[in-house]
C-alpha cells in the first residue's frame, strides 16, 4: 500500500511498517505542538530584535539622554550603563533562547523603569488617534512578560527542558 494510503476511517498508513502508522487525529494534533514552538520564536525575535536596536542605537550614539533622566531623578549617572544589560546583552539571549526566563524579566525590568522615569505621565493617556500613549512600550513590556512565563521552547539553543528556558 502506497504511503499516505487510508486502509481504514482514521488510520493514515505513513510507512510500509504498521507500527509507525497512527490514527489521523493524531496527525492533525501533532502540528500544533510546532505551532506552539514556531509561536514562542517568533515573539523572540520580534521582541528581542525590536529591543536589540534600541540597544545597538544607545551604542553608536552613547548613553546622554538615559544619563540626563537618570540625574534629573536624583539617580546616580552610572546607573545608565544598566541599560545595556537590558538592551543589548537580555535581548541577545532572548534571541537565542539561552536564560530566556530571567533574560525577558530584565527587560521587562528595563521598560518598568524606562516607563517610570520617561513616560510616566502618558500611562493614562490616549494618543490622536485614540490608541494608547504608550502603546510601543506597552507591547514591548507585555511582550516580554510573556516570554517570561513562557519561556524559550523547542526551538532555541537552550531548548525546551533547559533550566531557564
Amino acid at each position: 500500500m502506497p504511503v499516505g494510503a487510508t486502509t481504514s476511517p482514521g488510520v493514515v498508513m505513513s510507512s510500509l511498517n504498521p507500527s509507525v502508522n497512527r490514527s489521523a487525529s493524531e496527525a492533525r494534533a501533532r502540528p500544533a505542538i510546532h505551532a506552539e514552538d514556531d509561536g514562542k520564536l517568533l515573539l523572540r525575535l520580534t521582541i528581542g530584535i525590536l529591543i536589540l536596536l534600541h540597544g545597538i542605537a544607545k551604542l553608536r550614539g552613547g548613553l546622554g539622554p538615559v544619563t540626563d533622566l537618570l540625574t534629573q531623578h536624583g539617580l546616580p549617572a552610572g546607573v545608565a550603563y544598566l541599560v545595556y544589560v537590558g538592551e543589548v546583552l537580555a535581548p541577545l539571549l532572548v534571541i537565542i533562547g539561552l536564560w530566556t526566563r530571567p533574560a525577558a524579566f530584565v527587560i521587562a525590568i528595563n521598560m518598568l523603569t524606562a516607563l517610570a522615569l520617561a513616560q510616566a505621565h502618558q500611562i493614562t493617556m490616549l494618543n490622536q488617534h485614540g490608541g494608547w500613549a504608550i502603546e510601543l512600550e506597552g507591547v514591548y513590556l507585555f511582550g516580554a512578560l510573556a516570554i517570561a512565563l513562557l519561556g524559550a521552547g523547542r526551538l532555541s539553543a537552550g531548548g525546551s527542558s533547559g533550566r531557564f528556558n
